[in-house]
């Protein structure tokens, strides 16, 4: 709760401290409605790097045999299909969408499906020291281009919020 005082700027008057939720959404305690935005789209960044965790241990799960549920690489190269796709097409977007790095996230993310299909294809044709290949090359490298890029987005924010 400290922490969300002092990225608001939202000083304590007094004994009686308002909850996190209301130091969110209550106009009274954030002087400024954009730092309540700005907030949340900092939560969400977190929301979207743990989606995308999520996502690649499916993925492996996947390769390794854990499930018996099948990937089409069709939709795993359609970077719009996931959790962290649809946040970066829609809320995200318009929250950060003017952000210097983000334009630069979304060809990342796209470039980082596109490898996953790709290792989807070869693990699907049996073709496993080309798919190490691939996850150990460009599908490593865009998932970590694309963590690098949402935490720049969220140093962003907190530069911004501290203005």
């Amino acid at each position: 709760m400290e922490l969300l005082r002092r990225v608001l700027g939202v000083r304590r008057a007094g004994p009686a401290v308002a909850a996190p939720a209301q130091l969110l959404f209550d106009s009274a305690a954030v002087p400024d409605s954009r730092r309540g935005d700005s907030l949340l789209a900092a939560l969400d960044i977190d929301a979207a790097i743990n989606a995308h965790e999520r996502w690649k241990a499916r993925l492996m799960d996947y390769l390794e045999g854990r499930t018996a549920v099948g990937l089409d690489p069709a939709l795993v190269r359609r970077a719009d299909h996931s959790v962290l796709g649809r946040w970066l097409h829609g809320v995200g977007g318009e929250v950060l969408g003017e952000q210097p790095a983000f334009p630069l996230l979304v060809a990342r993310y796209q470039y980082f499906h596109e490898q996953a299909a790709t290792l989807v294809e070869l693990a699907q044709q049996g073709e496993w020291d080309k798919a190490v290949q691939v996850l150990n090359g460009g599908y490593r490298y865009g998932s970590s281009q694309v963590v690098l890029l949402l935490k720049e987005l969220q140093r962003g924010l907190v530069r911004s919020l501290a203005e």
